[in-house]
């Protein structure tokens, strides 16, 4: 906790902080990136462009200081959670939290100036390294659970054994460890990070992915949708690499499985709730249930453009006949004839979006969400209104955005 008198110049300039926190934090990134260009290869340089990257450590770091100071009673565990296990999965390491603190710190004296007296930075320093600790603590546990020895580099290679072009945009890969060794178990609903090399001296760039496959299997699969630039951000600069650069045969440098969410968590039913690329965890869980608890009453709803857009679609069959208790409702903005098929098994085809009002559900229900951020918020504020307790709905968020307060 923080002291007392952090406390009160906290709570006393927490507005001013908040006020001008994508300034302090935009700066922040260009003061420590000048000192450390070599830091560049740990974050997303698409969500560099955008303001996203900025626009969250703000509001992360405004967060915490309201939970430390009272002023919200949001849960911090699970964010905390959630960020831990990001960074293990880029090989943060304890050190770089000195960098970050030295340069955030300076960023807010540079944006504020005169109001940051000797008392204000103290306190907000103490903040910083409240929050620092926290997350350090966390690493060291998930680094030892995960075999990574203190100051060992998490990436390890692994061996391109298949491509599979699943869509237009998106492509499987089936990995197997360039060693030889064994292939580490995984939960359903965790990811991988992918560190590549870029073409021109660009540098690394990292980015996750779920693990789309079976748990135990021989090989890990990851499905790899294209990102194409709209609306002046770039395009994805490691979904094209991949895209275009990696064939069977080639290495890829990939972590550890981390991620603190589980796609099949609890027992009795499953809702998998997700919107296109956001189906890979749902079907790693379904591969996982039909080899481990095959009778698992379990409710897919999915939402994409059209079938043919509709990821590992045809791996369906087989896991309806693996999971008896398996039921389907996929909503296509755009349905046709070729989608017929699917009236063979028990599956619903709906046009348009998906209306969470019609999510089947049951009281005892727990439910997984993967997508984009306004797809989720939307699904999970009604079904929290529809009678589904918080801690029953499990998410998982990708890129820096989180899901709104109370939804």
């Amino acid at each position: 906790m923080l002291t007392e008198s952090s406390a009160a110049v906290v709570r006393a300039t927490l507005p001013a902080v908040q006020a001008h926190g994508e300034a302090i934090t935009g700066r922040f990134y260009g003061r420590m990136f000048d000192a450390h260009p070599e830091l560049l290869d740990l974050f997303n340089r698409g969500n560099q462009a955008t303001g996203q990257q900025k626009a969250a450590l703000a509001a992360a770091v405004v967060a915490y200081a309201e939970h430390l100071v009272g002023a919200s009673d949001a849960p911090w565990g699970p964010i905390l959670d959630r960020i831990a296990h990001k960074h293990v999965s880029l090989g943060i390491t304890p050190a770089q939290y000195t960098v970050v603190g030295r340069h955030l710190l300076a960023a807010v004296g540079e944006v504020l100036g005169d109001a940051v007296t000797p008392q204000v930075a103290a306190a907000w320093d103490e903040t910083y390294w409240l929050l620092a600790c926290e997350l350090i603590a966390r690493e060291a546990r998930l680094y030892q659970g995960a075999g990574v020895a203190e100051g060992q580099p998490v990436w390890r290679a692994w061996r391109v054994a298949e491509r599979v072009r699943e869509t237009a945009d998106v492509v499987s890969f089936g990995l197997e460890p360039a060693d030889g060794g064994p292939v580490p178990e995984f939960v359903p609903g965790q990811y991988v990070s992918v560190a590549v090399d870029l073409d021109g001296g660009r540098g690394q760039q990292i980015r996750q992915y779920s693990l789309s496959g079976r748990p135990g299997a021989a090989r890990w699969r990851i499905t790899v949708k294209r990102v194409h630039g709209t609306a002046g951000a770039p395009d994805g600069m490691v979904s094209t690499f991949l895209h275009e650069r990696v064939a069977v045969g080639d290495t890829l440098r990939l972590s550890p499985p981390f991620g603190e969410v589980s796609a099949v968590a609890g027992e009795g039913p499953l809702v998998l709730v997700s919107a296109g690329i956001g189906l890979t965890p749902a079907m790693s869980a379904l591969e996982h249930l039909a080899a481990t608890a095959p009778q698992r009453p379990v409710t897919l709803v999915h939402a994409d453009r059209a079938g043919t857009a509709h990821v590992l679609r045809d791996e369906l069959p087989r896991l309806h006949h693996a999971l008896p208790n398996l039921r389907t409702a996929l909503w296509y903005e755009n349905v046709d004839a070729a989608d017929g098929p699917l009236a063979e098994l028990p599956v619903r085809v709906s046009p348009g979006r998906v209306d969470p009002e019609l999510i089947p559900l049951t009281a005892d229900a727990h439910v997984h969400l993967c997508g984009p951020l306004p797809f989720m918020n939307q699904v999970r504020s009604t079904l929290l209104r529809r009678g589904v307790p918080s801690d029953r709905i499990a998410y998982e968020v990708f890129g820096p955005g989180m899901l709104r307060d109370g939804a």
